[in-house]
């Protein structure tokens, strides 16, 4: 990593080591999808750019040809359940089962296909993104990990760093124009699962 990496690494003050000695109070952990890597060091035929430059992997969402899961409207976005019970699996197998919480998790809505607010306010894709991803996260809680919390990504739509406006992420619709706010059918199947949970306790 210190070969690869050289300055981009931190460095770190006799009292800001003494402070990391210190346990972690937990792990936050931001998932929205999972990808396929390769070692670029060591495997021939990797592409140059931007994707392998600092770490020399290169990753992708498709082998042989075939998507790792369905698309969403983020590029190299996919649905892809498995990978949150992968990753929570592998920290609290690393990490001696450290509190976790899941900090971001959700699905991105975008393209030709959203011509008018009621496309965009049946949200299904979401629905069935987040209902993969719950499922797989209560399999491995089930199993021992130990997370303390999940936060879906976003409650609203909002301005996206890469991406601006055109993509929308939100639980709720949000008319950019008057600000008014409305819930998508993803708001209410998420609503409706918290409460079952609630009701079940």
């Amino acid at each position: 990593m210190r070969q690869l990496l050289g300055s981009r690494l931190p460095t770190f003050s006799p009292e800001e080591r003494r402070k990391l000695g210190y346990k972690l109070d937990f792990i936050g952990v931001n998932h929205y999808t999972t990808l396929y890597a390769k070692d670029c060091m060591f495997s021939p035929g990797c592409p140059l750019g931007q994707e392998t430059q600092h770490a020399l992997a290169a990753v992708t969402g498709e082998r042989n040809g075939l998507p790792i899961g369905p698309p969403t409207a983020m590029p190299t976005f996919y649905v892809v359940p498995e990978g949150i019970e992968k990753i929570v699996t592998y920290i609290m197998t690393r990490y001696n089962n450290l509190p976790m919480f899941i900090t971001e998790n959700g699905y991105a809505q975008g393209g030709d296909g959203y011509a008018n607010v009621d496309d965009w306010l049946d949200d299904q894709g979401r629905i069935q993104y987040l209902d993969g991803y719950l499922t797989k996260l209560a399999k491995v809680i089930r199993d021992g990990a130990d997370v303390r919390g999940y936060f879906v990504w976003s409650l609203i739509d909002n301005f996206e760093w890469l991406y601006g406006y055109t993509l929308r992420f939100g639980l709720h619709y949000v008319d950019y124009q008057t600000q008014e706010r409305k819930p998508k059918s993803s708001a209410l199947w998420y609503k409706r699962f918290l409460q079952s949970l609630h009701e079940a306790q």
